[in-house]
């Protein structure tokens, strides 16, 4: 069950604390897999939704230069982000660039880093793969076109109809397969001269999922990063018919659990400049809701043939 709660504003900070006052919030598919049930065993209730967000400094621990109050910051890694103030340690918050706004601001974590991450360490990409990703209308997609640029790498995107097409071949896609028209197996080996990708990423699960591996050279790997599907795949099916095809999902709080806060900063620095540059540009969102409408909120966000995500915005009056 989710519903609205009203705390009290005495908020206590420890020494190496933050309070954020939060401007926007996204809602992503992550915030939402928890809310429905999935993932039990790793969401101890009662509990926050919400991963990443903006928002400003407004009170810090006694051992945190007062410098930093008034100043835009990512409020990562702390409290969910789904209220009004946050509190979490100094040194996992991200100062946020002067010249970067507060919707791009605010979405510049879950699937950046998440993207970033996958070509950089998970797959490390380079202009010798073939990257085949389904869903790839969606804002994640959108990262994988782009970072194709910066990677080399040729890829393949799948949607189910034209709508995005156009767009990620500007952004970057080799091609882009329609599986409303023709077969995605078929059209990967056409592409590819029979061999099949060297990677893929699912976001869909479920046949689809299925589908994707079926499009993979032996020694290829997939990462599994959602299930839009709600439909698990069959992984003892999966590693019987192909056993030489690493298949895994990609959990972004494993990485976060074991960086080093050097790293951490130096990987945002990294996305930041990138967005600078025009290299890389995040999606501009489909409308702010105040978090007093979370209903009314989640609703659109879970509305499909829509582009952009839904921002909650905390204080914002209905």
């Amino acid at each position: 069950m989710l519903e609205l709660e009203q705390q009290s504003e005495d908020i206590q900070l420890q020494h190496d604390d933050i309070m954020v006052r939060m401007i926007l919030s996204p809602i992503n598919p992550s915030d939402l897999i928890p809310i429905y049930g999935a993932y039990k065993h790793r969401i101890q209730l009662p509990a926050i939704p919400g991963y990443e967000g903006v928002g400003v400094v407004e009170a810090v621990g006694s051992s945190i230069t007062t410098s930093l109050i008034g100043k835009r910051v990512l409020p990562l890694r702390g409290e969910g982000t789904w209220q009004q103030y946050v509190k979490t340690k100094a040194n996992f918050a991200v100062p946020v660039p002067k010249e970067m706004d507060d919707e791009t601001a605010s979405q510049m974590y879950i699937n950046p880093m998440t993207a970033w991450l996958i070509c950089t360490e998970e797959l490390r990409l380079n202009s010798e793969d073939v990257l085949v990703v389904n869903a790839c209308g969606s804002a994640i997609g959108r990262l994988f076109a782009q970072l194709a640029k910066v990677f080399g790498y040729r890829l393949i995107a799948v949607v189910r109809n034209d709508i995005h097409i156009d767009e990620l071949k500007s952004l970057g896609a080799w091609a882009v397969i329609d599986t409303s028209k023709e077969s995605l197996i078929h059209s990967v080996m056409e592409l590819t001269s029979g061999l099949g990708a060297t990677a893929g990423i699912d976001s869909i699960g479920g046949q689809e999922g299925h589908d994707l591996i079926e499009c993979i050279r032996p020694d290829g790997a997939v990462t599994i990063i959602g299930l839009l599907s709600g439909n698990q795949m069959n992984w003892s099916h999966i590693h019987e018919r192909h056993p030489n095809i690493r298949v895994k999902p990609y959990w972004l709080k494993r990485w976060v659990d074991g960086i080093s806060n050097d790293r951490w900063h130096e990987n945002f620095s990294d996305l930041f400049e990138l967005v600078k540059e025009g290299t890389l540009t995040i999606q501009t969102p489909r409308t702010r809701i105040s978090i007093h409408e979370y209903k009314k909120a989640i609703e659109k966000a879970l509305a499909s043939g829509h582009i952009g995500k839904v921002l909650l915005e905390p204080f914002l009056s209905c």
